[in-house]
């Protein structure tokens, strides 16, 4: 027996030893993959924007990827490609930029902060063009601010309109026998008509019709601006169909000319006044970051910008999701950090859990009691992501955010017919109090406890239009009435009082500045802070496993429904300040 212990422990020891030195040699790899030699932009350099990355408000190092197949290790930040696209225009080496506008997964508000930065860019004389082969409306929506906008000879430009499509899964439920039990406060809170309904509701066509109509006319505007054509003939070429080909585009002067890759890059060679063979200076955005430096970092006082990104739920929370336990402790340690003068609080968040969006709610509150918050809404800032934002000093806004959505929803499904009728399984119970099994599932709810449900949704719902009401300083009678759960566009928000300003993160970075009266300069630092090297590895690591190899073999689309039965199982029995949980729009 001692022989066996004996060599259990020896074994034991060196299976130790060898997951350690395993360990430090892949951070070895993982460090000499990541940390090349600093990139040199060179002359005559063009910027390759590739709007079929997606760029997110922060960037997610990915280690394990860039050293198994060789790629970036990274796609940059939102902000960062903003702060690049700045910094290029003054940069005496980088002679143009060059996007490739085929697709673009970004969100309209995400969209329109790129197209103001490119916009700015050709101030500076520099040289921007745009190609595609098929290229989406979102494309197009950035693509238009180049100097010259060319796609395939056989492709051509999406030209039908904007559609939002909604997922009903209430035939699919009453086949299953599940009944969701839904308890919700504000007539437009639409979140649960696809567990209640078979079609939108009359409110929510109406308040879908309303923020898509506005999405596409800002669309049409950005359209009208660069190609000087007329919203109504631009309108017109979607209604009747017109833009079907690539010949369609040029023949309604949507593209400059129909050209083949190696006719757009002759063209920019005469751009560079260059060979037409000439090798061009493609210099990639997450390879200028790292050749320049584009970060505001001048001057002693500091402002802190806390992105805010994901569905909002109790707890740490992970990368993608707002943890009120994680971001209760970044706000005060902001709001502690005496060398902080103000905070920005980016938010782009559907919403999520009532409860973790007070939480957070009361951090803001803390915090602006001893120095500036200003927040900068996102893609969307709605529900639970307007409760988080409604009491900073000021809010600004894209045009094209989604925004408000003020309401309440809780879910408690019963599941018993389904496990009686469809899995031959029944439930008995012993219980110490008429309501000890209240919400368990397994039974329906009588009518007290359909009343208890109801009475807290509704008093949540009746915090939420305080907080509101405070932070905007507006009677809480105003607020229910542009409450109701309804969904608005930042540029609506201004009118009915939601919004303060219509403005870029840069521009709610300078009004903090302003509001802190820093007249020295200053330097940013944002939060969450990344993680260390070995944290990466491993997060990049399950990430890659569970999530990027699943979606490679089912697709985009099937991926999409299970996250959105995903976040369903994650609204059962916790009230929910959540917009509905599928926001497409093509």
């Amino acid at each position: 027996m001692k022989g066996f212990f004996k060599t259990f422990f020896a074994s034991l020891l060196a299976l130790v030893i060898f997951t350690i030195l395993g360990v430090i040699i892949l951070i070895g790899f993982v460090a000499s993959a990541t940390s090349a030699d600093k990139p040199v932009v060179g002359t005559n350099a063009v910027l390759v924007l590739d709007l079929s990355n997606t760029f997110k408000e922060q960037s997610e190092d990915n280690p394990v990827n860039a050293l198994i197949n060789k790629t970036e290790n990274e796609v940059p930040a939102l902000y960062d490609m903003i702060r690049m696209i700045h910094h290029a225009k003054t940069d005496s080496l980088v002679k143009g930029i060059y996007i490739l506008c085929s697709n673009n997964p970004n969100g309209f508000a995400a969209s329109e902060e790129l197209r103001k930065a490119l916009l700015d860019f050709k101030t500076s004389k520099k040289f921007v063009v745009a190609y595609g082969e098929t290229i989406t409306q979102k494309g197009y929506y950035i693509g238009n601010t180049a100097d010259q906008l060319y796609c395939h000879p056989q492709g051509g430009i999406e030209w039908g309109g904007f559609v939002s499509n909604l997922y009903f899964l209430k035939g699919l439920l009453d086949k299953l026998e599940i009944q969701p039990q839904i308890f919700y406060a504000g007539k437009f809170k639409s979140a649960t008509e696809p567990l209640r309904e078979t079609k939108m509701t009359d409110a929510n066509r109406l308040q879908t019709s309303v923020w898509l109509g506005d999405l596409y006319s800002r669309f049409l505007e950005a359209a009208s601006a660069s190609r000087k054509i007329d919203t109504a003939i631009l309108r017109k070429l979607a209604v009747e169909g017109t833009i079907q080909t690539a010949h369609d585009a040029l023949a309604n002067n949507l593209v400059d000319g129909l050209k083949y890759d190696d006719e757009v890059k002759a063209f920019i060679n005469k751009r560079l006044k260059a060979g037409e063979q000439s090798k061009i200076n493609f210099v990639g955005f997450s390879e200028y970051g790292k050749a320049v430096e584009y970060k505001q970092n001048y001057g002693s006082e500091k402002i802190a910008i806390i992105y805010a990104s994901g569905d909002i739920v109790s707890g740490s929370g992970d990368n993608e999701q707002v943890g009120s336990d994680a971001f209760r402790n970044i706000i005060r340690k902001a709001r502690e950090d005496k060398d902080v003068k103000a905070i920005v609080f980016r938010v782009n968040s559907p919403g999520g859990s009532s409860l973790a969006s007070e939480v957070i709610w009361r951090e803001i509150s803390l915090a602006k009691k001893e120095k500036p918050v200003v927040v900068s809404m996102g893609d969307v800032a709605a529900s639970g992501g307007y409760y988080i934002s409604c009491n900073a000093d000021s809010v600004f806004a894209d045009e094209n955010t989604i925004t408000g959505s003020i309401g309440v929803f809780s879910i408690v499904p019963n599941f018993e017919s389904f496990f009686k009728n469809k899995l031959g399984i029944s439930f008995d119970r012993v219980k110490t109090a008429p309501y000890a099994d209240m919400g368990s599932g397994d039974r329906p709810l009588n009518e007290t406890e359909k009343r208890f449900f109801q009475a807290g949704t509704d008093s949540i719902y009746h915090v939420f239009k305080i907080r509101v009401a405070n932070g905007r300083k507006k009677n809480i009678e105003y607020i229910d009435s542009i409450a109701q759960g309804r969904v608005w566009t930042g540029a609506r928000g201004i009118g009915v009082g939601l919004v303060d300003r219509i403005g870029t993160l840069d521009d709610a970075i300078n009004c903090a500045a302003k509001m802190a009266k820093i007249s020295s300069g200053y330097y940013v630092k944002e939060f969450p802070e990344k993680k260390g090297l070995l944290e990466q590895i491993m997060n990049s690591y399950k990430k890659s496993i569970k999530k990027d190899l699943i979606k490679e073999e089912i697709g985009e689309q099937p991926m999409q429904m299970i996250k959105q039965m995903k976040q369903v199982k994650q609204m059962i029995g916790v009230p929910q300040t959540r917009i509905p949980f599928m926001l497409d729009v093509n």
